[in-house]
């Protein structure tokens, strides 16, 4: 039972960015999954999670508007679309299943001003 990240990097201010999280042994479609981020110095903080029958929620209001969570059931992925990057959003994002008590290693993004 695995998640992986990808798809951070280095972006100006205003940017986008596509985040992936492939799961493996288990359905991600399935199972409530989340985008978590955590930014130097604090503490993880909950972007955004998306439940099995494909109900999302978005958390914190610095970033509604600007994230959107999705699914590919086929691919058995979790994506993060982030638009219009600021540098306050600069943290490591992992996805992470409370349910079942795992998290990915993360990918880092930063935001320069």
């Amino acid at each position: 039972v695995q998640l992986v990240e990808s798809g951070g990097g280095l972006v100006q201010s205003g940017g986008s960015l596509r985040l992936s999280c492939v799961a493996s042994g288990f359905s991600i479609s399935a199972n409530d999954v989340s985008w978590v981020r955590r930014a130097p110095g604090k503490g993880p903080e909950r972007v955004s999670r998306m439940y099995p029958d494909g109900t999302v929620r978005y958390y914190g209001e610095s970033m509604k508007g600007r994230f959107t969570i999705s699914r590919d059931n086929a691919k058995n992925t979790l994506f993060l679309q982030m638009d219009n990057l600021m540098p306050q959003d600069t943290a490591l994002y992992y996805c992470s299943s409370d349910p079942l008590g795992i998290s990915g290693r993360g990918t880092q993004v930063t935001v320069s001003s």
